[in-house]
């Protein structure tokens, strides 16, 4: 079954996950029960640390602090699917709650 990156962009929040209102961490975490009642499966799921504590390593080598793109949003997690279809992954990223920002869907490649 074809696989997809769920990509989840939202402002950063200053205490980071613990800022998240909890209305919508429960809403994130009832999303597991609907994606396997629509014949899909979670790969992998996982939540990133403030953009400061990342790093960018560049052409040549050089590495800097922080995100490539400064931007007011940020990559705050994301999901790896199986589901059957592009629409199907698409319906999956709708199920997320969004705050401020986006919910990204991205085929990856078969190997």
């Amino acid at each position: 079954m074809p696989q997809y990156a769920i990509l989840i962009y939202e402002k950063e929040l200053p205490g980071g996950v613990d800022d998240i209102p909890p209305e919508v961490m429960a809403a994130n975490l009832a999303v597991g029960d609907q994606i396997a009642a629509m014949g899909a499966r979670v790969v992998h799921e996982q939540g990133l640390q403030p953009v400061a504590q990342g790093r960018t390593i560049h052409k040549g080598g050089l590495v800097t602090d922080g995100p490539f793109l400064e931007t007011k949003e940020v990559i705050a997690g994301f999901f790896v699917v199986e589901a059957k279809d592009l629409d199907t992954a698409v319906a999956i990223g709708k199920l997320l709650p969004i705050m401020d920002g986006a919910v990204e869907v991205r085929p990856l490649f078969e190997g």
